[in-house]
Parts: C-alpha cells; sequence; structure tokens
C-alpha cells in the first residue's frame, strides 16, 4: 500500500487537513493538496492571522506573505506584502512555476496576481478593521506598540507518488510596520521540501526564526538520518537556548516535518496544537509543549480546550 501523510500548523487548519487527507488518499499530488488545505485557511474570515480576515499592520492594511515548495524538483514561488488576493499560496505557486521571477514583493505581487486572473478582494474584513481600530485608540491612550498574532499556516504533504510538498500562507503581526516580511515567505526559514528526504514549515516570530533557518536545518538533519522528531528537537531547542544567551530574548517557535516515509514530527517552545493524518493515522489534532531533556511531549487535545478555543474564535468584537 502506497504511503500518504499530511501535517499541519494550529487547530485553525483540521478542516483544510481533512481535505487535504481526502485529496491525498484518492490519489491526488501533494501539490494539490497543500495548496487546497492552505486555501482553506485562507478563506475562513474568523481566523485572524491568515487570508480574509487576518489583522491588518499598523495603517489598516492587510499585507499577505506565502509561499509553496515542489519537493520533486525544489521549485518554490513565494509572494510577500501582497494585498487584495483571496488566495496568496496560489500566487505562490504560480509563481513556483517560473525559472526567474519566483519571489514577488508588494505591489509587483499584487500586479502579478491581477494580471494573472487570480481572484481580487478587499482582505480587511469589518471584524478585523474594529479590532484594529480599538487597537490603534489603545495605542494613542498607553503609547505602547504590543504585536499580536503571528500564527502562519503551514502544511507538509506527502503523496502516493511518494513526490512531497510544502506551503505557508499568513497575513503576518498585526500592527506590523507597513512592509514587514517574517519567515514565512523565505525558503529555509519557514519552508523547506525535498521528496528524496522530507521537509519542514515552521511558525512563530518570524524574526527569530531568521536567525536559524530552521526549516532547512530540519531537513538536513533528517538528510543525515534522523528521525522528524529528531531533527525537530535537535533543531529548536539548542537553536533556542544558543539566541536567549547571545540576543537575550526567543520568540515563539514551532516547527512541523514529515519524512519521505511518512513519519512525522514536531517541536516547539509554547503550547502548540498542530494537526496530522497518514495512511494509519486517522486526521486528529494533539497539543504538543516543551517538555523535559528538550524533548517534545506530545498528548491528545482536550475537549475543553477545544471549546474554549471555539469560544474565543467566535467571540463577538466590541
Amino acid at each position: 500500500m502506497k504511503n500518504w501523510a499530511v501535517i499541519s500548523t494550529w487547530s485553525m487548519s483540521y478542516d483544510g487537513l481533512l481535505k487535504a487527507s481526502s485529496m491525498l488518499q484518492n490519489g491526488e499530488s501533494a501539490g494539490d493538496a497543500v495548496e487546497n488545505l492552505i486555501k482553506k485557511v485562507e478563506s475562513y474570515p474568523l481566523y485572524k492571522s491568515v487570508g480574509y480576515g487576518g489583522l491588518p499592520n499598523e495603517d489598516g492594511v492587510v499585507q499577505m506573505d506565502a509561499a509553496f515548495m515542489n519537493g520533486d524538483t525544489l521549485a518554490q514561488g513565494s509572494v510577500a506584502a501582497i494585498e487584495n488576493v483571496k488566495h496568496a499560496v496560489s500566487v505562490a505557486r504560480k509563481l513556483s512555476l517560473n525559472k526567474t521571477n519566483s519571489f514577488l514583493v508588494g505591489e509587483g505581487a499584487t500586479k502579478f496576481a491581477m494580471q494573472n486572473g487570480f481572484e481580487m478582494t478587499n482582505m480587511l474584513t469589518e471584524r478585523a478593521k474594529k479590532i484594529w481600530q480599538n487597537k490603534v485608540k489603545e495605542q494613542f491612550k498607553t503609547g505602547l506598540h504590543p504585536y499580536d498574532g503571528h500564527d502562519t499556516v503551514g502544511a507538509v504533504t506527502l503523496d502516493k507518488a511518494e513526490s512531497m510538498a510544502a506551503a505557508t500562507s499568513t497575513s503576518g503581526l498585526f500592527m506590523k510596520k507597513d512592509g514587514r516580511i517574517g519567515d514565512s515567505p523565505l525558503s529555509g526559514s519557514g519552508f523547506y521540501a525535498d521528496s528524496h528526504i522530507g521537509a519542514a514549515t515552521a511558525t512563530g516570530l518570524g524574526e527569530d526564526i531568521l536567525k536559524g533557518c530552521l526549516s532547512y536545518e530540519i531537513v538536513r538533519r533528517m538528510a543525515k538520518g534522523q528521525s522528524p522528531q529528531e531533527a525537530c528537537d535537535t533543531a529548536l531547542y539548542p537553536f533556542c537556548e544558543d539566541l536567549k544567551q547571545r540576543y537575550g530574548q526567543v520568540g515563539e517557535i514551532s516547527l512541523i516535518a514529515l519524512n519521505r516515509k511518512g513519519e512525522w514530527g514536531v517541536a516547539t517552545n509554547v503550547e502548540f496544537p498542530f494537526c496530522v493524518a497518514n495512511e494509519k493515522q486517522k486526521a486528529q489534532i494533539l497539543m504538543a509543549n516543551p517538555g523535559k531533556n528538550q524533548k517534545t511531549q506530545i498528548e491528545p487535545i482536550s475537549q475543553s480546550w477545544l471549546d474554549d478555543y471555539q469560544k474565543q474564535i467566535n467571540a463577538p468584537v466590541e
């Protein structure tokens, strides 16, 4: 029996993972499956860190970053600070077909999307606008500039033809500076995929993930013979210790990975729900936490946690 597998960041990706699982089980490609997974998250208006409904920058503009990588050819496409595009990940995948001009930013990325017939829409929902307006008022009173909500959706897929793909999408840090770009669209940091070895994606504070090129580091470690779990643990925890000593602080970082056998791994320095499924394991949401001895603790997610999460997602904005 040909194996297939998919893993994705955060519980918000569960519906997308169900879609990708069905596609992979039916023999569809890793690329199609991972794109559809990400698009599902991009379309949901109550997720504040991705796509439609994502929280804007300090000027009230939703600027999105996304990437796609084909593990067979190593082709990759990325967009950064793209605006008014319904599915940034699809634009990134289209760019991955180009020999040159495969990474576009700002107005150039938006122009490319328009010229190539991608659906354009205002990505700022009334809900997100109200949250932004409240934050502007708060900053006016306090002078503080908090950054909230940097939960990139990232996913890795393996299909029955033994091909792999990785993709990411995010609206980035809430109240970020105009044009700010994190790790998500940057190869080696936010994502990396090699069908001969495995693939990984990252989520968290992009400025710190960039300091370690963590997605490529995981794939490199798998190439040396480590399991995905070993690769995630040994890539993340020593890096966090070193960065704290040298830089003084470390932001939130979480990593997911698959190898070419369909085995998976996760590492995190915060509470981190993720989704996973493969030929032998039905789709489920699991919870990862940093454990003892630089090893990740993984356990089933509780119903009470899921209930609280749903309340938080659906809570009205005053």
